[in-house]
């Protein structure tokens, strides 16, 4: 069974790499599947099954398994497509002759709503940086870039400063599967990243670095570096909602299609590749407006 394991995780790194350089799958993304199938790996290893020999009812039961410890229903929706991909390059390689999860099929996942922050809980936070040293000079820009173009967090902490044009107010963003788009930005995140470039970023350059955003000793930011700021802010603003950097992503979506803006432009604004996954905002702002209704119409 050692020799099992062995081979499966460097046939599973060899899947990773082929996502990686040929279906260009972001780092986050390949996490998630290296993660379904070391479970995977793991569940057939106590049951003395190899991976190349699995059938259907292996994979049904894996599943199973997983959704009745209290896995939601997208991240099983997940798991099944790692799994159906995996075999599907399995017998592309011509490792398996048939493919155990042809005949699987996602559960239906209901529609989450996203979370967001209201227009004056966004001016709140921020507001929060003291912006009389360099760190908080930095993090206004940081806060502002990320609401005001609707940036994922990688997105955001891999920014280089000539990604921004600060004159004619847009910036170049490289998202998910390496696509670029160029995104408008607002007078006040144009002002505070020129700020932070003139007053703050030479104070933290340590080193020459090429990202744009630095921690005080010099180094780009982490995810969890990231988070922790924002965290620490909103509990200071005294914000209810549990923060995390894709609310305000939520929130610079709902604002846009709350004020008019229209779905297609949103799309692109947000990096999505079907509009169908933009349109979930649009469920929240019909959402909004119903609880608006309710409350003030005297007929409701």
């Amino acid at each position: 069974m050692r020799n099992l394991l062995n081979h499966a995780e460097g046939t599973l790194r060899v899947f990773l790499e082929f996502l990686s350089v040929e279906k260009g799958l972001s780092s986050n993304t390949l996490l998630s599947y290296s993660q379904d199938l070391k479970k995977f790996f793991l569940f057939l290893q106590k049951g003395r099954k190899s991976w190349l020999k699995a059938g259907e009812e292996d994979l049904i039961k894996f599943i199973h398994l997983q959704s009745r410890s209290g896995l939601s229903s997208r991240s099983t929706a997940r798991l099944i497509s790692s799994l159906k991909t995996f075999y599907k390059f399995l017998v592309r390689e011509g490792a398996v002759k048939r493919n155990p999860a042809s005949n699987l099929s996602s559960p239906k996942s209901w529609i989450s709503l996203p979370k967001f922050l209201t227009v004056e809980e966004v001016e709140i936070l921020l507001s929060q940086p003291d912006e009389r040293d360099a760190r908080g000079i930095r993090d206004k820009a940081m806060l502002e870039l990320i609401y005001a173009a609707g940036l994922r967090v990688t997105e955001l902490l891999t920014l280089k400063p000539e990604d921004l044009n600060l004159d004619e107010r847009f910036l170049l963003c490289l998202g998910k599967g390496g696509k670029q788009r160029i995104i408008p930005i607002g007078g006040s995140a144009s002002k505070a990243v020129r700020s932070y470039l003139g007053k703050a970023r030479p104070k933290l350059l340590k080193k020459p670095s090429e990202f744009l955003f630095l921690t005080s000793r010099g180094k780009a930011f982490t995810r969890q570096g990231f988070w922790k700021l924002l965290r620490a802010y909103a509990k200071k603003a005294g914000l209810e909602l549990k923060i995390s950097p894709h609310i305000l992503r939520h929130s610079f979506a709902t604002h846009l299609l709350e004020r008019g803006a229209d779905l297609r432009s949103v799309q692109l604004m947000l990096g999505h590749s079907q509009i169908t996954t933009t349109q979930i905002y649009t469920h929240v702002s019909r959402q909004r407006i119903r609880h608006l209704y309710d409350k003030y119409h005297p007929r409701a």
